[in-house]
Formats: C-alpha cells, structure tokens, sequence
C-alpha cells in the first residue's frame, strides 16, 4: 500500500492528545422503540466534520428514525435526514489490530442501522476487529455537493479512522471498507475514487490516505446503467434526467484504478433488487485491471440477506468466506 507509515503513525498521536479535549459526539441514531436485552448499543461515536458538512443543503432536514420490525425483540431501524454524518464505534474486547468501516444500505432513502450496520458490526468484533458504522449523508436530500456527497463523507471517515487509530489499538494502515446494497455503492466507489478531491481539506486527518486497505461490497449497486441499475437508488444519486457522463462517472466499474484495493465480492443471482449483473460487472472490471479479486455467486438468498435473512441457507456462510479471503490479502 502507497502509504508514509511515519506520517500516519505521527497522526495517529496527535489525534488521542486531541481526542481527550473533544466535545461532546452526537449521538447514535435512534428510536422511539424500547431496545430488546442483551443487545449491545453503540455508546461512543465520531463526528465527521467539526464545523459541519462542507456543503450547503436546499432546505433544513430532521433526522429521523423510523422503526420498521413489529418484533419486540428484533430491532429494524432506519435513518433519513442525517445533517450530522458520524461512526458509531464498535469496540472488540481484544483488537486485533485491524478496523472495518461499514456503510449500510438503504437505496439512497434511508440508512439501515440493524440489519446491514450494527449486527455486522457485532460479529465483526467478536472476531476482534474494530467497527466503524457510518451514518452518511444522502445525495437526493438537496446536498449541493449532489452525487459525490456519500463518497466525501466515506473518505473522511477512512482518513478520521486513521488519524486516530492509536485510540482504538488498531495498525492505520489496515482500515477496511464493506458495504451492503447502496452502501455497498458508497464501498465500491470508495475503492474506486479514494484520491478524487470531493471537498477541501479541513484537518490534518485530510493530509492521510481515504484508500482502503480492502473491499467487500456485499450485493452492492454498482451500475448507473438504467439497463441493471437499481432506479431508486440512480434517481436519488443523479437525478431523473442525469446525462451519460454523469453514469459513468458514478458507476465504479467504469472507474476503477490501477492501484485499487483488492475485492472481495458477494452476491445472489436472485437477487429481485439489484441484478446480480452489477457485481458481475465490476468483477470484470477488476480483473482488466489486473487487482486482487474474489466473487461469490450463491443461486439463492435474494437481496438484503445481511445475517439473518442468511440463515438456514448455503449463503449464511459468506462472512467466513470474507474472513478467510481477508488473511489471504494480509487482513486481519
């Protein structure tokens, strides 16, 4: 990886001295709706920009969350409306040194915070990595950075986590992305647009790399292609009417680098949501690239399986595929 180790380490530093004279975060999402026992809640979070967004919105939003599981004992929450973008942090009783930063879903109308967030973030953890659940910013709420406003909050988040990667015990070098559905979008272009100058630099933690170490967008929108794209999440991302150059510039096969990170990929081929043609065609893109990449198609699981609508079926084995392929590209 093109990173100066020194400078990383030395930011690092610099951030836990900074760290002990933070104000206060905003907090986790959350909902009117008792929380069931035994679950744990994120308690500590990062504010992405210490002075706001740097972009203006058309009009004032509130955040909110809508709770859509009538189970009392299974959260299902969603978020929309986020004017403060943040991580929610998991942290694992004994780190192994490596972190994840996980971009839920949602189609561009909201941001699952159970399904494709916390309960990844969990078993993550419980493997000893470090979870980073961020709470982007979504492009069709009148955000004036439009199209690039998920992607600039993605690469803050990277360079946030590196910067203060001594707090968490955790090598800044080795800060994955994962991504499901939209997220999986935001994770792809990610990995696709890590050095594109999406806003102005704001701190030192801007002078780091936004480049993750890996990748692993999960049934991820990928295309902008009206032929496979998913339209809800094309429509809020560019619009009713966006122009060619504005497809290909936000389908991240069509923009993947010679230096992207290697890929891990995931889909169903039943997905009714996202075609499966979507991961299909950055694993080609990929390839012609000649970057590190593993793809798993399962013949059944449909879309938003996340865990617990793998269960009980040959997909439910995905995230030990994806840690096993880890260790073999030096990941955790």
């Amino acid at each position: 990886m093109d990173f100066d180790r020194r400078t990383l380490i030395a930011g690092s530093l610099a951030a836990a001295g900074l760290a002990s004279r933070a104000g206060a975060q905003t907090a986790p999402p959350m909902a009117s709706k008792a929380l069931p026992p035994g679950l744990p809640q994120p308690t500590e979070t990062i504010d992405l920009w210490p002075k706001g967004p740097p972009a203006s919105l058309a009009s004032s939003l509130t955040e909110t969350v809508n709770e859509r599981s009538a189970d009392a004992l299974v959260t299902d929450r969603a978020v929309y409306g986020v004017t403060r973008p943040r991580m929610a942090v998991f942290r694992p009783d004994r780190p192994n040194g490596s972190a994840v930063m996980i971009t839920p879903g949602g189609g561009y109308k909201w941001i699952v915070v159970d399904k494709e967030g916390y309960e990844i973030a969990r078993w993550l953890t419980a493997r000893g990595f470090t979870a980073f659940v961020l709470f982007y910013r979504l492009p069709g709420e009148g955000w004036s950075s439009g199209a690039d406003t998920p992607l600039a909050d993605a690469q803050r988040a990277m360079r946030l986590i590196r910067h203060r990667a001594r707090e968490f015990a955790i090598d800044p070098e080795r800060v994955a992305a994962m991504g499901f559905s939209a997220g999986g979008h935001v994770c792809a272009d990610l990995g696709a647009r890590f050095a594109a100058r999406v806003y102005e630099p704001v701190d030192a933690a801007d002078k780091l790399s936004a480049k993750p170490f890996c990748a692993a967008p999960i049934y991820p929108v990928v295309s902008m292609d009206p032929a496979i794209a998913h339209p809800g999440s094309r429509d809020l991302l560019l619009g009713t009417a966006p122009t060619t150059a504005m497809e290909a510039a936000h389908s991240p096969d069509r923009n993947v680098p010679a230096d992207a990170p290697p890929h891990f990929l995931l889909h169903a081929e039943d997905d009714d949501v996202v075609p499966a043609e979507n991961t299909v065609r950055l694993h080609a893109a990929l390839k012609a690239r000649k970057i590190p990449v593993e793809a798993h198609f399962f013949a059944n699981g449909g879309h938003g399986f996340g865990l617990r609508r793998a269960i009980g079926k040959p997909i439910e084995v995905w995230p030990e595929l994806w840690r096993a392929w880890a260790r073999t590209v030096g990941f955790g």
